[in-house]
């Protein structure tokens, strides 16, 4: 029984990734760029997964864009209250001007992406110009809660890694990267970052076409990827 509940599960897999496919097959004809989502929790292995894939086949190719860039603009709050903002729930995000983004970019053309500092919880005035690219790379917590972001995307890849070990991860950066006090940290996983991940991020993972394992440290699964990036690349600059 253990066994043909598990054949079925694999073959549910094959055919979504089947379907994904050929969404890219069609894209690679018509020009546009490939468009991957790697959500999951924070401190997950997104960035990892993302940042390797655009080592192993060249930011000419491939670029990254994060979630976190399209936090909406608090600067008119002082910090105080920008500092109690729930920044782990869909509505902290501008998503509509992501999609609108993604929606420029797959047509070749050039937008201005915000800056976002964590420190200072508000956008910063630069801006980052990103243009024509063959694959586009997004990775973002909540990137799967949004339905026109989902449809937009060619695949969707979730990070499925123990939150304890996200914890240890995310402690390690904002306290290092961030120079957020431990406190404040452990407040905010309490508070907000694990019940969120609860209602909000978990349950879209069943919008996923695959699921990777111990996250950005699965070299098998990374791999993998990367040898379909590499197949779509390759097919993309056959057809230009």
């Amino acid at each position: 029984m253990l066994f043909i509940r598990l054949e079925r599960m694999i073959e549910f897999q094959l055919k979504k990734l089947y379907y994904s496919y050929k969404i890219f097959n069609e894209n690679i004809m018509t020009k546009q760029a490939i468009i991957i989502g790697i959500s999951g929790p924070s401190a997950s292995g997104k960035s990892l997964l993302a940042n390797t894939i655009v080592n192993e086949l060249g930011s000419e190719q491939v670029v990254v864009i994060s979630e976190d860039a399209y936090y909406k603009d608090n600067g008119h709050l002082p910090f105080a209250e920008r500092e109690k903002i729930n920044y782990d729930h869909p509505d902290s995000f501008d998503h509509a001007l992501l999609y609108e983004h993604l929606r420029q970019l797959r047509v070749g053309n050039t937008v201005q992406i915000p800056i976002y500092s964590h420190s200072k919880h508000l956008r910063l005035p630069e801006t980052r110009a990103v243009g024509q690219h063959a694959i586009i790379v997004l990775e973002g917590i909540l990137l799967f809660s949004d339905k026109a972001l989902r449809e937009i995307m060619d695949i969707r890849i979730f990070m499925s890694t123990p939150l304890d070990v996200c914890l240890t991860r995310r402690l390690k950066r904002d306290v290092v990267e961030r120079h957020r006090s431990f406190e404040s940290v452990i407040h905010q996983y309490e508070t907000t970052v694990r019940p969120m991940y609860m209602q909000f991020i978990e349950p879209s993972s069943r919008y996923a076409d695959i699921i990777v394992p111990r996250g950005g440290e699965n070299r098998i699964a990374i791999e993998m990827i990367q040898a379909k990036m590499r197949e779509l690349l390759a097919s993309h600059t056959r057809g230009s």
